[in-house]
């Protein structure tokens, strides 16, 4: 069995990938979040009666999915490639090398986070845009908007007042100003959740250290990973 552990690039998404991909982030993060909360509440609740192994038991294989689909995703819209992180799967045991697998608990922990950084990168993303775009595309619109409009700041205190197409140019200039940092915010947002991504979703850093620490032909010996009951299982590291 052979595995590839990275692509050998640092994150750098595309600007319209990064921007699809954090507005993305909101719903799937409370769908993600509402998944692992009810899977973990109604399995262990009702394990004493034992429907709740088998409840979680079938999350367990939801929530890998679930990563599975995040590394998919990662890769396809912000151009970061996330190598699956698990220990093989052989013989008996198969359930149990799962929970034992960090792995498993390091897809949870990403999915129930999805919610907050979610929000977080939802709400930057969605205002800067709004802002910027609004006060920059304000000469094409001006005309249709009402004579007396006013720029209202807080609590209807009007901070200027526009009333000629001249007018609109400052704040334009402004949007301009605020659309070229919102690129800049958009694109690193994109690139810390990749890097958080690879962080989570990925090989641990030892796993990766050793995979790097071989040649082409090299193998490397997981005995001391494995539990008890399974077979030793040699890789060879291949590029991507």
């Amino acid at each position: 069995m052979t595995t590839t552990h990275r692509d050998g690039t640092r994150p750098n998404p595309p600007l319209l990938g990064s921007l699809a991909y954090l507005v993305m982030n909101l719903p799937i993060g409370i769908g993600s979040f509402v998944v692992v909360v009810v899977t973990m509440s109604v399995g262990v609740s009702t394990a004493i009666i034992w429907v709740g192994l088998a409840v979680l038991a079938v999350g367990m294989l939801v929530m890998r999915g679930l990563a599975s689909l995040e590394r998919l995703r990662v890769h396809a819209m912000l151009g970061t490639y996330v190598a699956s992180p698990y220990r093989p799967l052989q013989g008996k045991g198969r359930w149990l090398a799962r929970v034992k697998d960090p792995a498993t608990w390091k897809d949870m922990a990403y999915l129930v986070l999805m919610l907050p950084i979610g929000i977080a990168e939802f709400t930057i993303t969605v205002v800067s845009w709004s802002v910027s775009l609004y006060l920059a595309l304000l000469p094409l619109y001006w005309s249709w908007i009402p004579s007396d409009w006013q720029l209202v700041l807080w609590n209807n205190h009007p901070v200027a007042h526009i009333d000629s197409w001249l007018g609109t140019l400052p704040f334009a200039g402004l949007g301009v100003l605020l659309l070229a940092v919102t690129i800049i915010i958009t694109n690193g947002l994109g690139t810390l959740h990749a890097v958080y991504a690879r962080a989570m979703l990925g090989p641990s850093p030892r796993r990766i250290a050793k995979l790097e620490g071989l040649s082409t032909a090299g193998a490397i010996d997981w005995s001391n990973e494995w539990p008890q009951n399974m077979a030793p299982i040699s890789y060879g590291s291949v590029s991507r």
